[in-house]
């Protein structure tokens, strides 16, 4: 089956449900909205045979769990996992000024690319195998998370219970410039550091603690710890109340990024084992956020492998590279299962005005992520 002819044959039906996606605006936010979009992807799914599973949500949007079966030989052997995620940055009424349309071989929209494309890609592929009345290797479960762009807050859970059932993961989050998928993702932490001096009247310094100056120096002395990838961006900062008096408090908000478990935790323990620069200073860590990082193992080159060869029978050449961000690919590699991301179609402009998709990766993707579910 020549699946690039097949879906360029249904590139003008995969417009129109990409538009009708779009317009079903879902910011991470906005539960009613996100239940919108999701009860009309999850009706596409169900026409194509899936089974769906919705998991409530109090305050954000539903999750929501499409499973397609397969064949009995595979049973017991794990399963496919893909991941997706309905909502996007974009508030509810941003159409109005950034509105869908296609302009020579680009799709524009709010949330064309992240990562609206990716789940009719993903609707698309297995749609396919059931009108075509074909099967994947093994069952396919896909997950529709609803709070990705926020961090994924309570889907963690759920995407590691998914993740431990899985033989694969493959993720639909955009490609890498080029069509190159995503095989390594750098971890995240949020790190607070509070600094308690004591007050004094700026005339008699010595009287005081400075809070201020102490967090400079502990924040020059993480700095020293950015070698091999890991980052510490000071994004924030906070301290003193008047001109004339010794700091007593001072704070400030870090991104932390790291390529390996290895990196993150000799940064914990440096935080741990700190000790305050000034005499009466008191410190205090805390860690608002965090993302595993997404390392490539033995086993994810392996995949990789597996799909580079599975795209050169339909004449693409995959390569692959990094991410300075997570997704929930990170998530579930995490549990040591092989992952793949950037499987979703190429273009630019993600949280941007000129966020957009080109037309004809569009196509590609799915015939890759058909083949992929078939051969895997």
């Amino acid at each position: 089956m020549d699946f690039n002819q097949y879906f360029k044959s249904r590139q003008g039906e995969m417009v129109n449900v990409l538009k009708q996606v779009v317009a079903h605006e879902s910011p991470s936010s906005d539960k009613k909205a996100v239940d919108a979009c999701s009860a009309f992807v999850t009706g596409e799914f169900r026409k194509a045979g899936a089974k769906i599973t919705r998991v409530p949500q109090k305050t954000k949007g539903d999750f929501q769990i499409v499973e397609f079966p397969g064949p009995a030989k595979a049973a017991g052997e794990g399963q496919i996992l893909v991941l997706t995620h309905i909502d996007t940055v974009w508030p509810v009424g941003k159409l109005g000024s950034m509105p869908f349309y296609i302009s020579g071989n680009k799709i524009f929209g709010p949330g064309v690319l992240d990562m609206k494309s990716g789940i009719v890609t993903s609707l698309f592929a297995l749609k396919a195998l059931h009108q075509l009345r074909l099967s994947a290797s093994r069952k396919v479960v896909l997950f529709i998370n609803s709070s990705e762009e926020i961090g994924s807050p309570a889907a963690d859970e759920l995407i590691g219970q998914l993740a431990r059932k899985s033989r694969t993961v493959l993720c639909l989050e955009p490609a890498l410039p080029g069509g190159a998928l995503k095989t390594q993702r750098k971890g995240r932490l949020v790190l607070r550091l509070e600094v308690k001096g004591r007050a004094a009247h700026a005339g008699s310094p010595e009287k005081g603690v400075n809070a201020v100056e102490e967090l400079i120096g502990q924040l020059r002395r993480l700095k020293r710890l950015e070698t091999g990838g890991l980052t510490l961006s000071v994004n924030q900062i906070g301290g003193g109340q008047k001109v004339n008096v010794i700091a007593e408090e001072a704070w400030a908000l870090m991104d932390v990024r790291f390529w390996t478990v290895r990196q993150r935790d000799r940064l914990q323990s440096v935080v741990k084992e700190s000790e305050p620069l000034k005499t009466g200073a008191k410190l205090k860590f805390s860690v608002e956020g965090r993302t595993p990082p997404m390392e490539k193992t033995q086993a994810s080159a392996k995949l990789f492998q597996q799909a580079k060869a599975i795209a050169s029978t339909l004449e693409i050449n995959l390569s692959e590279g990094k991410a300075g961000g997570g997704s929930d690919a990170s998530i579930a590699s995490s549990f040591g299962v092989p992952t793949l991301d950037g499987l979703g179609p190429d273009g630019d402009g993600m949280h941007a005005a000129h966020e957009h998709v080109l037309l004809p990766s569009f196509v590609q993707r799915a015939a890759l992520l058909t083949e992929l579910l078939r051969q895997l």
